[in-house]
């Protein structure tokens, strides 16, 4: 049985690295080529028409720095998105010129061939430094991608009111339900759980005392038999104090 080996597949991303670069080393070449030509024939042209020495290098750059100046101003126009009219005018300008002198450099006598060819050189520089700048413009926008535009305020009328910052709504804490305080069967029973107030298991003759203040006339048996048994029995803690009697002793 035969193994299928996987197919090697070049890395995408240096392939297309690899043609960016000679892409943009041809155009440069290409576009240097291209105005030298132009720059020769312009001198030649210039050197015709009594500019000699540094005069005749020096004419053909006031037309073809239109060109250059021109696309680079609608190279940043580009990166910020807006259009500019008068670099497109410069470009217009300055490559209408180098085209037209180039041709006018050959003689008016030459044939139409000998014409096209003298036209060449200025629309080839003109095309391949286009080309040039929209390599560069994509490089631009690829390394360094356009940051998006911040929302427009709304703007807040200066009648209206103002809303107050309310902070996040909590679920309530439990409490602690309140103490109640007992029920009991004889009213009596409430004077006798007062005197357990002061801290101490009331005798017999504190509770009796109270019972006679509040207007009861009781005996000592219901006090100590009934009335406080029904008191502790509703508060066993009370039964813990200590005794009236030994801290009187004490």
């Amino acid at each position: 049985m035969a193994t299928s080996h996987p197919i090697a597949v070049p890395d995408r991303s240096r392939a297309v690295l690899g043609l960016t670069i000679g892409a943009a080393i041809t155009t440069i070449a290409l576009t240097g080529v291209a105005m030298w030509l132009s720059y020769e024939a312009l001198h030649d042209l210039a050197t015709d028409h009594q500019l000699g020495g540094a005069r005749a290098w020096a004419w053909p750059a006031t037309l073809d720095t239109f060109v250059i100046v021109g696309e680079l101003l609608v190279l940043r126009a580009s990166l910020l998105r807006r259009l500019d009219v008068l670099a497109m005018l410069l470009v217009a300008a300055g490559s209408a010129g180098s085209i037209v002198l180039n041709v006018v450099s050959v003689g008016a006598e030459v044939d139409t061939t000998t014409q096209v060819v003298a036209a060449v050189p200025p629309v080839a520089a003109l095309l391949a430094y286009t080309a040039l700048m929209r390599q560069i413009y994509r490089a631009l926008t690829t390394a360094r991608p356009t940051p998006p535009r911040p929302r427009p305020a709304v703007p807040v009328p200066a009648d209206a009111p103002l809303t107050a910052v309310t902070a996040p709504v909590l679920p309530p804490k439990p409490t602690t339900p309140p103490v109640l305080p007992p029920v009991y069967s004889d009213p009596r029973c409430t004077v006798i759980r007062q005197c357990y107030d002061i801290g101490v298991r009331p005798g017999t003759a504190t509770m009796r005392a109270a019972l006679a203040a509040a207007g009861y006339t009781v005996s000592d048996g219901l006090i100590r038999g009934t009335l406080r048994v029904e008191v502790e029995q509703h508060e066993p803690h009370l039964r813990d104090l200590p005794a009236e009697q030994q801290l009187r002793a004490a």
